[in-house]
């Protein structure tokens, strides 16, 4: 396949500018200018961006235990249809993912979906439980490309101290839920103003900002790498800015919810705006839109968690925490931040595509020869409306449902082959 004439921006090597790209055998053949096609299938990409697809580190596919909520297949294929061409899924399925067997699961259902590439990670301790690190050479062994305990701080600081030095044997990030749980129980939206006038139990921003700064004390005494999962305070963004400074091994991801929205819009008491971490307040999501921009944020994660209709349809204090981002990460961001003029466009792609793949080595991220032909068309001028009925992921429950947004991925490519285009519905 021969795609020609769009504007190709491959952040891994830095370009930028009207081109061609040639796949053959599912691997990028060539990058340039008047290619010939030769008997190869030609693709007008005029008018089109052409860019490597985009990489989620952090995403919950439910399975097994939570097919209610999404399956891999299901979770797969809205990552598609996002231009997702690999996820990272979480290990907090029931049972959870600890052992060879678990992460086996999920490597041969994830190829058998149809969609992005999944790539597992295992539990940093057995059953997610705080007590017992996952036998570490044995989940990787098995296709495990990092280990997490998912939503839940270890909070034993010799069992993180531990997982890190262990990790280092394997070369393999520990991403961390990074919050002091006891500060943080209980808690159902950011403690603030917003949540006294409410009458809701908050979470405390330095909840986080302890957890963030054990984590990177420990990740600077063991040189392990650490990744940390939805950044969403000022001081967490600086702590992680100053430690890169120092030389820590730390990469962190921030999500579109927390780098668009702020606790202002629970006063209608909106369970589609309840998350973990919650949404903050106007300068911390400004603080994260400036450290997306200079680099200290270094990926884009969705946090992509379904939740049953039912679940969500609840009093706030018992709904059940989550959003789904795949399907809608790119046009939010790209409207609200790229057409803003917040937010260069090879920038966002790169905080989608070449820093999570470099943050989590998953395959991805580049347009470089003789890698997979990974990729995705992007109309930037095009409008419409999200409407979440309209969702391939089995959950409906985004904040963003019913918004006019401007930037859609029209075709998603994996290993050369499409597994989504508009054209062709989802």
């Amino acid at each position: 396949m021969l795609i020609r004439g769009g504007r190709v921006i491959d952040p891994a090597a830095g370009t930028d500018g009207e081109g061609d790209v040639l796949v053959e055998g599912g691997r990028i053949a060539e990058v340039g200018t008047g290619l010939d096609a030769g008997s190869a299938e030609v693709v007008d990409a005029a008018g089109l961006v052409v860019a490597p697809g985009f990489v989620d580190p952090h995403v919950h596919l439910c399975e097994p235990g939570w097919e209610h909520r999404e399956t891999i297949r299901s979770g797969a294929r809205a990552a598609a249809t996002g231009g997702y061409t690999a996820v990272c899924g979480m290990p907090d399925t029931d049972p959870v993912v600890d052992d060879p067997a678990s992460v086996g699961f999920i490597v041969a259902e994830g190829r058998r979906a149809g969609g992005a590439r999944v790539f597992p990670a295992a539990a940093v301790s057995a059953g997610r439980n705080g007590k017992q690190l996952t036998e570490f050479g044995e989940v990787v062994d098995a296709g495990a490309v990092a280990v997490t305990d998912a939503g839940r701080a270890v909070e034993s600081s010799v069992l993180m101290r531990l997982a890190l030095q262990y990790a280092l044997s394997f070369d393999i990030p520990v991403l961390a839920h990074c919050e002091d749980a006891g500060l943080a129980r209980g808690g159902v939206m950011h403690e603030g103003v917003v949540s006294t006038r409410l009458g809701l139990r908050g979470k405390p921003a330095v909840a986080e900002e302890i957890g963030a700064a054990r984590d990177l004390a420990l990740a600077e005494a063991t040189g392990g790498r650490l990744h940390i999962q939805r950044v969403s305070t000022a001081a967490a963004v600086n702590l992680v800015r100053l430690a890169r400074q120092r030389g820590v091994r730390v990469t962190a991801e921030a999500t579109p919810h927390h780098l668009l929205l702020t606790h202002d819009v629970l006063a209608s008491y909106g369970t589609e705006f309840k998350v973990d971490p919650p949404l903050r307040t106007a300068p911390d999501a400004e603080a994260l839109r400036e450290a997306l921009a200079d680099g200290t944020i270094d990926c884009v994660a969705t946090d992509h968690a379904p939740r049953h209709y039912d679940e969500k349809e609840q009093a706030f204090d018992d709904a059940p925490f989550g959003v789904v981002g795949l399907e809608t990460a790119f046009a939010v961001l790209h409207t609200r931040l790229v057409r803003a003029g917040a937010l260069a466009l090879p920038a966002l792609l790169e905080r989608m595509s070449t820093g999570p793949a470099r943050a989590l080595g998953m395959e991805g991220g580049t347009l470089a020869p003789g890698r997979p032909a990974d990729l995705v068309l992007i109309d930037p001028g095009l409008a419409w409306t999200i409407e979440s009925a309209d969702f391939v992921s089995r959950g409906r429950n985004t904040p963003f449902d019913g918004e006019r947004v401007v930037g859609r991925v029209v075709r998603t490519m994996v290993g050369g082959e499409t597994v989504w285009a508009l054209d062709e519905g989802a």
